[in-house]
């Protein structure tokens, strides 16, 4: 695995910002640049007027879900509020755990040779990858045709059954998603404060500069402060969010 970054310009008003994540399949590849510098132009063209802020290769299978120098990408782009950009949308395609990763840490991506591909895109690859599951529903439903053909009364409300209880259910599961969310992105934060206060910065207001000046975006964007980077340090002790 190689990853390295590349910094460009950290101001927090550039829009257009973005992280690369590069592979190829074989370590002959990796060794030669045989891809990987395809790659490279691919995306430098694209980014072209926007800010490209760092740069990961990977040598990886395609099959393979281990893929730590993705997780830091997409980590990258937690923190700094950046796009990841690759090079050629089958990339993604020819891997089922990739989608995963991006449809679950809520990052846009840009494929360089299918800019209008988008989350929803990433939604259709994964209901390919798991045909197995529409089958299953096929075969249920024919099961439900047969015993309606036998007299079988379907549907309804059956005893306590209440769809409200269902909806419920989704307001829940949705909060307990945004909750892991930000959860996962303020561990984040977390790593990259105490990497800064091991480096001597121990003011709550020189932290905030240093990471204002690393281009990482506060919570809910914007630029970090003191009382912010306060609440962050404290998160640490009592599990509260920052």
């Amino acid at each position: 695995m190689i990853w390295f970054n590349h910094r460009c310009d950290w101001s927090l008003t550039i829009t257009n910002r973005y992280i690369a994540y590069y592979r190829c399949s074989t370590k002959r590849q990796g060794q030669s640049g045989l891809g990987l510098d395809a790659q490279r132009s691919a995306v430098a063209v694209y980014v072209c007027d926007g800010t490209l802020l760092m740069e990961f290769e990977e040598v990886e299978s395609g099959t393979k879900a281990d893929r730590p120098a993705l997780d830091e990408a997409l980590r990258q782009c937690r923190m700094r509020g950046a796009v990841l950009v690759i090079a050629k949308l089958d990339r993604l395609s020819r891997n089922v755990s990739f989608i995963a990763k991006l449809m679950d840490q809520g990052v846009d991506f840009i494929a360089v040779d299918m800019p209008s591909a988008n989350r929803f895109t990433l939604h259709i690859m994964a209901a390919m990858a798991e045909q197995e599951r529409e089958m299953i529903s096929q075969r249920t439903k024919a099961a439900l045709v047969a015993a309606r053909q036998r007299g079988v009364v379907l549907g309804g409300r059956r005893g306590e059954h209440r769809i409200e209880d269902h909806a419920a259910a989704g307001r829940a599961r949705s909060a307990q998603v945004r909750t892991i969310k930000a959860s996962r992105l303020a561990d984040d934060h977390l790593q990259i404060a105490d990497q800064i206060r091991r480096d001597g910065i121990g003011s709550v207001r020189g932290i905030a500069n240093e990471l204002n000046a690393r281009s990482i975006m506060a919570p809910r964007g914007g630029l970090w402060s003191g009382a912010q980077v306060s609440r962050l340090l404290r998160r640490a002790s009592t599990g509260a969010s920052a």
